[in-house]
């Protein structure tokens, strides 16, 4: 299992154009690994990234149900609402980034050295992203920033967002051109605290928990 990330000149517009010129180039992993403790409902999430001399740009879209976001604002926890998430190692420093953005836009961003879990909710070292850093984070998203009550019929939404590299070196040291390089990672779709909530990943994990680096797979920068 590996996904290969292509490399563009120009970063795409943020404009959530799924279909659009700019991603034609770009390969799609789809979430389709669902997780035994997950309703009934399985939403098709794909995902697709690219990467530029500066940032990583990933897009996802949801064909969905029961879609709703209440938690607002940026280290909100989305992943209890309708969310697509991205984790990622890079090649250099010990630990992982996990990117969660919600269908309305909100996102929690982290550095994680220790996955160890502490309490219901914790994990033993986690670095959470500053304000600053989160606000050089681009987002679009194709809902309102707040979508209750829940939206039962089937909708689809798209997420968009651009990391520049620069946010992730202060906690993994530097990156460099990655031309060549292999990182490793995985994509999730979650809805914890929705009437159908489901846990769905690219690459299968072990447990209901999406903080397994263990399961993560390789990705290529080509």
């Amino acid at each position: 299992m590996l996904y290969t990330v292509e490399r563009t000149a120009n970063a795409p517009s943020l404009d959530g154009d799924w279909d659009g010129a700019a991603w034609e180039g770009a390969n799609t992993v789809e979430a389709t690994n669902f997780r035994p403790e997950s309703s009934d409902h399985r939403p098709n999430a794909s995902f697709r990234v690219q990467y530029s001399a500066t940032a990583l740009h990933g897009i996802a879209r949801v064909e969905d149900c029961y879609v709703r976001a209440v938690y607002e604002g940026f280290q909100a926890a989305v992943c209890r609402d309708s969310c697509a998430e991205f984790f990622f190692k890079p090649d250099v420093g010990p630990g992982y980034f996990n990117f969660e953005f919600s269908c309305g836009g909100s996102f929690l961003a982290s550095y994680v050295l220790d996955c160890s879990r502490i309490g219901d909710e914790g994990l033993a070292d986690c670095r959470m992203l500053t304000e600053a850093e989160g606000r050089q984070v681009s987002v679009w998203h194709s809902l309102p920033t707040r979508v209750e009550p829940e939206i039962a019929e089937p909708t689809v939404w798209t997420v968009q967002f651009s990391i520049p590299l620069a946010v992730l070196e202060p906690y993994c040291g530097a990156i460099g051109d990655l031309a060549g390089r292999e990182w490793a990672g995985n994509f999730y779709k979650c809805g914890d605290e929705t009437s159908h909530p489901h846990w769905a990943s690219w690459a299968p994990v072990s447990e209901l928990n999406f903080h397994l680096p263990d399961c993560f797979q390789p990705i290529v920068f080509v």
